[in-house]
């Protein structure tokens, strides 16, 4: 869901629990969620409904990756590269959400995956998850300032885009501030508008591929030039990159479990929804696109927040006839924009406080408002975000490219973290003799699902390499995509060479809430 940092540098129930079971309690203060709003406010509400929780999920799935980056896809790799390359990175997601389902259905904490890694791998590796995760949404959020300006540029080209960002950003903290129901609302409301407007686009994409709108044209832009995979594998491969950012965010999921009415059955069923809407809306859009517009299309290479006028959704409208077709679709990018941006500061906050609570940030970051939001973490990661958006007008902006490079490989991390936690989880279970029956949601493909992803994640990262290398660019170009790695090691091993924090072993991991 997250605005796709290439495109924008080119332009409440508990779970059923054992009654009995061995339980390793690292830190006295592990953050306790309740149904009920609590008297002394220490505690985060559980607001945040299946109708929520179910648009978060796909809502996490649909940005700007799919608006317009998909054109770029096609262009590079063809549409049977394209649709090969979206296939595998969601089947990769869909396998890390089935582990995450399964943890945050049986423990749904504020911290998530931060707090998985602390209480299943070690706390040093949960402190290094959960600092990598917020720096990484922080730092998206100042990222989402920056496009809705330049989306607002469409309309109004003379207004500074300051006015914009600062705008956007006020909306971004009061949604936040409100509630958790509030940002659930939001959210759900975005997704919705962005759920529409790829509806309305199937629907109009495959009545003109069928000839009952306009001519079809149809097998030939599958057939033409080097169609349907443009480069061979290369062009796959370089698509993979593109298609793994674009599907960032799915694990939001995984953060708002802390806040929902009934984790136990919303969660799972917010996942079982996943791979679907995900095989209908990026592969049913990417076979329209390539039945409709020819790869060599420059149009398909040109398209960016800065020139919504050539998105490929916005060329597909028009061949319909549909009147307005740039500006429709520039409002549905900004909702995006603004579902990323709201959803960036909820993440955040949402882990900052996590962290707090398990004593790995200051202590002020726990202090909840009356509403049970914590407010403290929430200004802290708003100044954040604001000082990476002030960093983008100093200057040529090299400092907020660095912010922007160094949070590039986060959600990838973040992705195989959750894939190595659910393994630990699993042998945590095995150790404290847990049936798998006790879970209230189970991963299918264990132990597969979980070693696939994690393999898959290493080679998407090391795969960043790949095109500054076949073209030839300097070293420098070559390391700059994978500065993030050092920035979590040094965490992860800066804690542990602090607090000399041991492994956690298999029979005393906290399973309990």
């Amino acid at each position: 869901m997250k605005t796709d940092k290439k495109v924008l540098d080119s332009t409440s129930s508990k779970p059923s629990q054992p009654q009995s079971r061995q339980v390793y309690a690292p830190d006295s203060s592990q953050s306790q969620l309740s149904a009920e709003p609590s008297q002394t406010q220490t505690t985060l509400r559980r607001s945040l409904r299946q109708r929520h929780l179910t648009m978060i999920a796909i809502g996490g799935a649909i940005g700007t990756g799919l608006f317009v980056a998909s054109g770029a896809t096609i262009a590079q790799a063809g549409p049977g590269g394209a649709l090969v390359a979206y296939a595998l990175i969601g089947i990769m997601v869909w396998l890390i959400m089935q582990a995450l389902g399964e943890m945050a259905a049986f423990l749904p904490l504020a911290g998530s995956f931060g707090e998985y890694g602390t209480r299943f791998v070690s706390p040093s590796f949960g402190f290094a998850i959960g600092w990598n995760y917020w720096f990484n949404w922080a730092i998206t959020v100042a990222a989402e300032l920056v496009a809705a300006a330049l989306v607002m540029k469409y309309w109004f080209p003379h207004t500074p885009s300051i006015v914009w960002s600062a705008l956007f950003l006020a909306i971004l903290f009061i949604i936040n501030a409100l509630s958790a129901k509030a940002y659930g609302e939001s959210e759900f409301w975005f997704a919705a508008i962005k759920v529409a407007a790829v509806l309305v686009f199937l629907i109009l994409g495959i009545a003109m591929i069928a000839g009952i709108l306009g001519d079809s044209p149809g097998t030939r832009n599958w057939t033409a030039g080097q169609a349907p995979f443009v480069g061979g594998y290369k062009g796959v491969i370089l698509v993979l990159l593109v298609a793994g950012y674009s599907f960032q965010g799915t694990e939001l999921i995984g953060t708002a479990a802390g806040e929902a009415e009934d984790p136990s059955r919303s969660i799972p069923r917010a996942i079982r929804t996943i791979f679907w809407r995900i095989v209908l809306f990026y592969i049913g859009a990417i076979a329209v696109i390539g039945f409709l517009i020819p790869y060599t299309d420059p149009s398909l290479l040109r398209a960016s927040e800065t020139n919504i006028a050539i998105s490929p959704f916005t060329l597909v409208f028009e061949k319909a006839g549909i009147l307005g077709a740039a500006s429709l679709m520039n409002a549905v990018i900004l909702t995006s924009v603004l579902s990323a941006g709201t959803s960036g500061l909820y993440a955040s906050t949402r882990m900052l406080f996590a962290l707090a609570e398990n004593g790995q940030a200051p202590r002020i970051l726990k202090k909840l408002s009356h509403h049970q939001v914590p407010f403290n973490a929430l200004v802290a990661t708003t100044l954040v975000g604001l000082a990476g958006f002030i960093t983008s007008l100093i200057g040529d902006g090299k400092a907020y490219e660095f912010l922007l490079t160094l949070s590039a490989m986060a959600g990838f991390i973040t992705w195989a973290g959750i894939a190595w936690c659910h393994w630990k989880f699993r042998k945590a279970l095995k150790a404290q003799g847990i049936p798998l029956s006790k879970l209230p949601y189970r991963s299918r493909f264990f132990p597969a699902g979980s070693i696939v992803s994690l393999v898959t994640c290493f080679l998407i990262m090391v795969g960043q390499a790949y095109e500054p290398l076949t073209q030839g660019e300097p070293i420098s170009e070559v390391l700059s995509p994978f500065i993030g790695i050092p920035f979590f090691l040094a965490l992860w091993w800066g804690h542990k060479l602090i607090t000399h924090a041991p492994a956690v072993k298999p029979e005393s991991a906290n399973l309990g809430e």
